[in-house]
C-alpha cells in the first residue's frame, strides 16, 4: 500500500464517521510570533480546543504538513524527518475515549476500509497517573476488550517493566512518555497552556531490528519506548481535557476534547511492513535521483542518503512557504537544511549537476496535485542553487580553519558563522566527528551579544511603514497593494511583504525572490498595476473576527499582531475574485482610478534572497 492510498482511506474512513475534511494550515503560520513553523496538527486548532466554536463542526479529520526543527539531529535514523505530513481527526467537545479508540483500532487493522495490519504487531501505552490525574484505567479497558476481540491476550505491563514480559500488551508510562501539551509535561506547562493524557500505538516490526540496530538500542530490554528502532510509534490519541492555572494547577477545559496526531510516513512504513520510511513512495523517488549522481550504495550509507532527501524535501516546501535563506529564524533553519544536505552531497562526490533540479521536480511532481497546483519552479531551482554557490566558495576555507582549531572556543565556532556562514550545529557536528566539542548556548550568547551591538532603531516608520495619511501617501499604499498582487501575478506565490515604507514621494517594498527582476518582468509588473488602475476597480473593506479572515485568501502583513477583529481591504467588485485582498489598517483611496499611473524607479537587493522596489507615482 503506497502513501496516496494511506491518506485515501485515512480520510475516507473519518468522514464516514461524521467528520469535516478541513484545509491545512501553512507552515510559516500569519500573526504567530512566538513559533517559527506549524509544527503539530492542533496548533492551528488551540483556540476551538479551548472552547470557541469551529465552523465546520465539532468533528474534524484534515492532513496537516509540519515542521519538526527539534528532529533535524535524529534524522538519519529509519523513522524521523523533517517535513512530516501529520494526520489527524478531531473532536472539539464531542466523542471521547471510547470512540477514539475503537475507531483507530479499526482504521489502523481492518482490510477493507482501514491499513488491514496486523493486530499482533500493535502494542500500546497510557498514563501511569501522578499526584494530579488518575492513571489511565478507561483507556486500559477499552484496549483490553479491543485486543482481546482480536483473540489477542492484553496484559498491562507494571509501569517500571522495560522487558517485554510474556503477554505484555499495554504499557504505562509517566508524564514524560504519555502526557501531551506543546510544552511538554504538566511542570512545563506556562499558565495557559492546554494539554492531557495521551494512549499511543506502536508497530512492531520484529525483534531482528532491534538486535540490528544495537548502537540505537541501548543494551536495554526492549519495550516499545525503548527507541531501539524496533517499535515506530504510529499514532498518538491525545485526551486535552485540561488547561494550566496561574497557581500551577490544572483546571478542567470547558470540553473534553480529542486530538489523534499520526505520522503519513510512519503509518505508510507499518503499512508496508517495512521499518525504513525512506524506502516507500514519499522519499524514495528523490534517493533514486541522489543515487543516480553517486557511485554510493544506499545500504552502506542509508544515514547520508536519509538525511539528503529529507533535507532537499522539507527546503522546498519552506521555499514555497516564503521562506529564503538566511541568518535568522526561518530563513536560517532553511539555510542549515540546505548547507547540511551539501556537505553530505560532498562527501558522497556527487557529480550530476543538475540534480537540484531534478529533485525540485520531482517534489512537486509528487506534491503537486495535492498541495499546490501553480508553483514558480525555476524560483525554487535558484533558489536552491544560489545558496549551493554561496555556501561552496566559502566551504573549503572554513573547513581548513576549522581543521587547525585544537581547543575550539565559543567565539571561534561564532567567527565561522558570522564569517563564514557555517550553521552553528553544523560546526559542532563537524567537530564532534573529530573528538571535540563547544558549548553551542556559549556561542548563542555571543551571538546575541553581537545583534545586540549591531541593532539600531529606524525612525520615523510608524504601524504598516506609514509616515502619515496624506494623499500621495494614501495613492501610494493603495498602489503598494496593486504591487504586491502583481508580483505574485508574474513571479508567485512566495511573493509576500517583508517590508515597507511609504512617505509622500514614493513607496518602499521588500519581498523574497532568489535574484534581481529582469527588465521585461519589470515591465510586466509595471504595466499590470497600471491595468488595474485604468480599470477603475473598487477598494473595499470587510471587518471580520480574526479566525474567519485567516481563512480567507487574504494575504497578512510582514510581522505584525493582530486583534479580534481585523479588516480587509479587497480591489475587485468581491473578496473571492478580487485581484489584491490584505490585511490592513491603513488609509485607502475608494477606486483605483484615483491614483492616476505608477511608476518603478529602482530596484536593489538588500540581502540574500530579499529584493527591493522603489514605486512612484506616475
Amino acid at each position: 500500500m503506497d502513501s496516496k492510498e494511506v491518506r485515501k482511506r485515512y480520510l475516507e474512513f473519518f468522514k464516514e464517521q461524521g467528520h469535516v475534511v478541513i484545509d491545512p494550515a501553512p507552515l510559516v503560520l500569519p500573526n504567530e510570533p512566538t513559533t517559527l513553523f506549524t509544527s503539530s496538527g492542533m496548533q492551528p486548532l488551540v483556540p476551538f480546543l479551548m472552547g470557541k466554536e469551529h465552523p465546520q463542526g465539532r468533528r474534524l479529520v484534515d492532513i496537516q504538513p509540519i515542521i519538526r526543527t527539534g528532529d533535524i539531529e535524529e534524522v538519519g535514523n529509519n523513522r524521523h524527518c523533517t517535513f512530516v505530513e501529520m494526520v489527524g481527526n478531531w473532536s472539539l467537545g464531542d466523542y471521547f475515549k471510547p470512540e477514539q479508540l475503537d475507531w483507530i483500532f479499526q482504521f489502523l487493522t481492518d482490510t477493507d476500509k482501514g491499513l488491514g495490519i496486523d493486530p499482533k504487531k500493535l502494542y500500546v501505552s497510557v498514563f501511569e497517573g501522578n499526584t494530579e490525574v488518575e492513571k489511565d484505567f478507561e483507556s486500559i479497558d477499552i484496549w483490553e476488550s479491543l485486543f482481546e476481540e482480536n483473540g489477542i491476550e492484553a496484559k498491562v505491563a507494571n509501569s517500571t517493566a522495560t522487558g517485554l514480559s510474556e503477554g505484555a500488551r499495554i504499557f504505562a508510562y509517566d508524564a514524560k512518555k504519555n502526557w501531551w501539551s506543546r510544552s511538554g509535561t504538566p511542570e512545563q506547562m506556562p499558565a495557559g497552556e492546554i494539554g492531557g493524557t495521551d494512549s499511543e500505538m506502536f508497530f512492531d516490526f520484529g525483534k531482528e531490528l532491534g538486535l540490528h540496530e544495537k548502537s540505537e538500542w541501548k543494551d536495554e530490554p526492549c519495550h516499545p519506548n525503548c527507541d531501539c528502532g524496533r517499535f515506530i510509534e504510529i499514532g498518538n490519541s491525545v485526551f486535552i481535557q485540561f488547561k494550566k492555572k496561574d497557581n500551577g494547577t490544572l483546571e478542567e477545559l470547558p470540553q473534553r476534547n480529542v486530538d489523534f496526531g499520526g505520522g503519513l510516513e510512519r503509518l505508510t512504513a507499518a503499512a508496508r511492513d517495512d521499518h525504513d520510511i525512506y524506502t516507500s513512495d514519499l522519499f524514495w523517488p528523490i534517493i533514486e535521483i541522489i543515487k543516480s549522481t553517486t557511485e554510493e550504495i544506499y545500504e552502506d550509507h542509508t544515514k547520508g542518503y536519509r538525511i539528503i532527501a529529507d533535507h532537499l524535501k522539507a527546503s522546498v516546501f519552506l521555499i514555497l512557504n516564503g521562506v529564503t535563506p538566511s541568518n535568522k529564524g526561518q530563513g536560517y533553519v532553511l539555510r542549515r537544511l540546505l548547507r547540511r544536505a551539501i556537505v553530505i552531497l560532498k562527501r558522497f562526490n556527487s557529480k550530476e549537476s543538475s540534480l537540484f533540479r531534478d529533485v525540485v521536480h520531482k517534489v512537486i511532481d509528487m506534491y503537486g496535485d495535492i498541495y499546490f497546483s501553480e508553483v514558480n519552479e525555476e524560483m525554487i531551482v535558484k533558489t536552491i542553487e544560489d545558496e549551493v554557490n554561496k555556501f561552496e566558495t566559502t566551504l573549503s576555507n572554513g573547513l581548513k580553519i576549522l581543521e587547525k582549531i585544537e581547543s575550539p572556543t565559543s567565539k571561534d565556532v561564532f567567527d565561522l558563522y558570522q564569517s563564514y556562514g557555517f550553521p552553528l550545529e553544523l560546526t559542532q557536528e563537524l567537530l564532534e566527528q573529530k573528538g571535540k566539542k563547544v558549548n553551542l548556548e556559549e556561542v548563542k550568547q555571543e551571538m546575541e551579544k553581537h545583534q545586540d551591538n549591531s541593532r539600531t532603531t529606524s525612525a520615523g516608520t510608524f504601524k504598516g511603514g506609514l509616515a502619515d495619511s496624506s494623499e500621495n501617501v494614501t495613492k501610494l499604499h493603495t498602489a503598494t497593494h496593486l504591487l504586491q498582487a502583481a508580483l505574485r501575478h508574474v513571479l508567485g506565490t512566495h511573493v509576500i511583504q517583508k517590508g515597507q515604507n511609504i512617505t509622500g514621494e514614493r513607496s518602499r517594498f521588500d519581498f523574497p525572490n532568489p535574484e534581481k527582476l529582469t527588465n521585461e518582468q519589470l515591465t510586466q509588473v509595471e504595466d499590470l498595476i497600471n491595468e488595474k488602475i485604468k480599470e477603475d476597480l473598487p477598494v473595499k473593506m470587510q471587518v471580520l473576527p480574526l479566525e474567519e479572515a485567516e481563512r480567507t485568501t487574504a494575504i497578512h502583513a510582514f510581522n505584525e499582531r493582530y486583534g479580534d477583529k481585523v479588516q480587509i481591504y479587497y480591489i475587485g467588485e468581491d473578496m473571492d475574485s478580487a485581484f489584491s485582498s490584505e490585511f490592513c489598517g491603513g488609509p485607502h483611496v475608494t477606486h483605483t482610478g484615483e491614483i492616476g499611473s505608477v511608476k518603478i524607479t529602482k530596484q536593489e537587493k538588500i540581502g540574500s534572497g530579499i529584493m527591493r522596489l522603489y514605486l512612484t507615482l506616475g
